[in-house]
């Protein structure tokens, strides 16, 4: 299950989507969002799963990685089912057994929350994995740019924003060391109560954390070594420039966009 979590990696190629503006990117990963939550009916989250697939195969990113994304959070989407699936009373009765009530507005909800936790995990997704950490750093910088008029330190929470999700893959590898390494030794962490394992946790989670304080300082100290003071006076050797390639893919999300509205008008 760790070796499925794919969050923060960045796969190098030379896809439309990777050649995109970082910037335009983000604010377009908003605005799909936003297309999400808009849609109220099923036919509108379909809409913007097409859309979801469609980038996808532009990326060119397999789409092995599309479902190996979503394994880590089956269980919430299994939860998430669930609970709208027993706990919303409208609507026809499909089934009932003592408190247990199935509705088909129950059945609408849960089939509609899934569908939009599914979309919105992936088509996310689709940003780090088409964006270098330094590019993504660079478009947060920039985009929260104003901010430096009220004296916010712009250029450092970009930088812990793009290191904290550049570490995430780091630091899943290396929990999959520590726990093979701990089988190795014996370690049971499958089997027994609840409390036996998270007991079985400490022998993982306090090298780990060594391991995390060990990194950040070894980063500290060669950002110290090359001279690192912060955002004031750096320069950057790739700009940032938007393309005939990023308007198109602007008008691409608008056309979702307003397909998804239409669909909430007429159905």
């Amino acid at each position: 299950m760790i070796k499925d979590i794919t969050i923060g990696q960045y796969f190098p190629g030379i896809s439309p989507v990777h050649r995109m503006d970082p910037r335009v990117k983000i604010i377009l990963t908003a605005v799909f969002i936003v297309m999400l939550f808009v849609a109220d009916s099923i036919w509108g989250l379909i809409v913007g799963a097409a859309f979801t697939l469609v980038s996808f195969m532009i990326s060119r990113i397999p789409l092995k990685l599309m479902f190996k994304s979503l394994k880590p959070i089956l269980p919430i989407i299994i939860f998430t089912g669930v609970l709208n699936l027993f706990f919303i009373k409208s609507g026809d009765v499909y089934f009932h057994w003592k408190i247990f009530t199935i509705t088909s507005e129950g059945v609408r909800t849960a089939i509609f929350m899934a569908v939009r936790i599914i979309c919105l995990i992936i088509g996310t997704s689709l940003l780090t994995y088409t964006t270098s950490p330094i590019d993504l750093t660079d478009a947060i910088e920039r985009l929260l740019s104003p901010l430096k008029k009220i004296k916010v330190p712009v250029h450092e929470l970009a930088m812990m924003m793009t290191i904290a999700l550049r570490f995430i893959p780091t630091l899943i590898e290396e929990t999959d060391k520590i726990m093979s390494a701990q089988k190795a030794r014996g370690a049971d962490m499958e089997t027994g109560s609840l409390m036996k394992r998270a007991k079985a946790l400490i022998p993982i989670l306090v090298p780990l954390f060594v391991s995390s304080f060990r990194r950040a300082e070894e980063l500290a100290l060669a950002m110290e070594c090359r001279c690192y003071h912060g955002g004031e006076g750096r320069t950057r050797m790739k700009q940032l420039r938007m393309t005939v390639l990023d308007g198109y893919a602007c008008f691409y999300t608008a056309a979702f966009f307003a397909c998804v509205i239409a669909v909430n008008i007429l159905i």
